[in-house]
């Protein structure tokens, strides 16, 4: 069935005037098992050069909002964004044979099994304690609202004959779960849109073997202007844990650079090597550099031994870490203290959060903050006192020791690091990682291990994914320990002599 399809899509691309080079190979890796996501793969049948071009794509093929023929009824709706592209998707889908997109849309699975969709059970047993738990579930809040107020009322109006069987709330969280994996930023004039072809190359993360430009119809180069990533989705923000996958564990959203000119413009979009590829090798395009939990969030996949994971801990939690040692009102003092020096952590959707790097380092802030939570009442109040003082500021070792402008050079980063870790902070990072520990529940980081080491990936992917998420997170507070540990081995080394 699949390679009848995918015989469709060729034909259909060569319609549409997308062009290949035969080295490509277009591979069905799992046909046979029809209870699982397809798997598609790009091989190369031959050796590839750095700068050979193997497709060019007419942006006029890419299913967007101003290609769609939803788009009279996406104007008069007043919808925009990441919705309207959802309802030009949902729209083609409805007009089955009669869409431009027919074949394209063939090849697409209904949906992609990113966590958007599992259900809330789902979501609570599996992410809890992942970077990802709280995002997910406000992601299904915010796409249900965004169905009820916008596309709902759509099936109610006169002005729009719409099969409402291909509106329901379940067919536009399969379209988000689409558009969220595959989606790809074209240009200013068509914005996001669903690229095909580009969108059946698997990710690999820092191993990118093609990229994306645009070119003028008649322009035998492109420029250097360039726009970037693709976009995270407006309601699906990306995660915290920082940057598509379809049901080929890894297609979609890239880096898609777009040149820029005036007078025709741009109409085209060219794939190029951009590393040599061996003959047989796979083909991969990459997202950018994204750890597993962005991974999981927006593509449905993660990948083992991530250079990119990261692990972050809440302000919140930094907060209830102080208020079972101080009062209330110690707390709020030296967080306004720390705010006054003209710091912050990390923000998303409305979360303040300190990350945690590969090797167990906390972010600068984090180290200043805990400082100053820890300080004496006498040092505090001095550091305090200078920093309201009017007219010329008395320079203290503690208000030296935190200026920001102390963390300029890695020289200076250094010193004022090994400053920062006294005993007390050292102590109170312990104390974060066994809080941030606390929230994957009782199973240890040797059970999660052995259970993921008994799955097999086929049959139970949400679960391997989600493991392989809280190992690598967990794996993080493990270093989290350690660094502190080490620190504290040289603090006493130090003053041992």
């Amino acid at each position: 069935m699949y390679a009848r399809r995918m015989r469709g899509l060729k034909r259909w691309m060569k319609w549409q005037g997308i062009e290949y080079s035969d080295a490509l190979l277009f591979s069905i890796d799992n046909e046979e098992m029809a209870a699982q996501p397809l798997s598609i793969s790009v091989k190369t049948l031959c050796d590839l050069k750095d700068g050979d071009i193997v497709a060019t794509i007419p942006k006029q093929s890419c299913l967007t909002v101003k290609t769609s023929a939803a788009n009279h009824l996406i104007e008069e709706a007043q919808l925009g964004g990441y919705l309207a592209l959802a309802v030009a998707l949902m729209y083609e889908k409805s007009l089955g044979p009669q869409s431009k997109w027919f074949q394209y849309l063939q090849m697409l699975p209904p949906f992609e099994p990113i966590p958007l969709l599992w259900s809330l059970p789902e979501i609570d047993s599996l992410l809890s304690g992942t970077e990802i738990h709280k995002t997910v579930k406000e992601d299904k809040a915010l796409v249900y609202q965004d169905w009820k107020e916008c596309i709902k009322p759509l099936l109610g109006s006169d002005s729009f004959e719409l099969n409402a069987d291909f509106f329901t709330v379940d067919e536009y969280f399969a379209a988000k779960s689409l558009i969220a994996s595959r989606s790809f930023q074209i240009d200013d004039y068509h914005g996001t849109g669903m690229v095909p072809l580009a969108d059946l190359f698997n990710h690999k993360t820092a191993a990118e073997d093609v990229h994306f430009t645009s070119v003028s119809f008649s322009s035998e180069s492109d420029s250097d202007t360039e726009y970037g990533k693709r976009d995270a989705d407006d309601e699906n923000d990306e995660p915290r844990a920082s940057d598509s996958h379809s049901q080929t564990e890894g297609s979609g959203g890239s880096e898609l650079e777009l040149s820029s000119s005036s007078g025709t413009g741009l109409k085209f979009m060219e794939m190029i090597i951009v590393k040599d590829v061996k003959a047989g090798a796979e083909v991969f395009n990459t997202y950018g550099y994204v750890g597993n939990a962005a991974l999981l969030h927006r593509y449905g996949f993660t990948e083992p031994d991530n250079p990119f994971d990261i692990l972050n801990i809440d302000l919140d939690m930094v907060v209830q870490w102080s208020l079972s040692l101080f009062s209330c009102r110690h707390c709020r003092r030296r967080l306004s203290l720390w705010r006054k020096l003209d710091y912050l952590g990390c923000v998303s959707q409305d979360s303040e959060y300190f990350e945690i790097s590969l090797n167990g380092e906390p972010q600068m802030e984090l180290l200043v903050l805990l400082y100053i939570m820890l300080l004496p009442e006498d040092n505090y109040n001095e550091l305090d006192l200078a920093l309201s003082s009017i007219g010329e500021v008395k320079e203290t070792p503690n208000l030296r020791l935190l200026r920001k402008k102390n963390f300029l050079s890695t020289e200076e980063l250094e010193i004022s690091k090994k400053l920062l870790l006294t005993r007390s902070v050292r102590q109170a990072l312990f104390s974060l990682a066994d809080g941030r520990e606390s929230l994957y529940g009782p199973n240890t980081l040797e059970d999660d291990i052995r259970s993921f080491n008994d799955l097999c990936h086929a049959t139970a992917s949400k679960l391997y994914h989600s493991l392989m998420l809280r190992i690598s997170e967990r794996r993080i507070i493990g270093k989290l320990r350690s660094f502190a540990a080490s620190v504290a081995t040289v603090h006493w080394m130090r003053f041992s002599k």
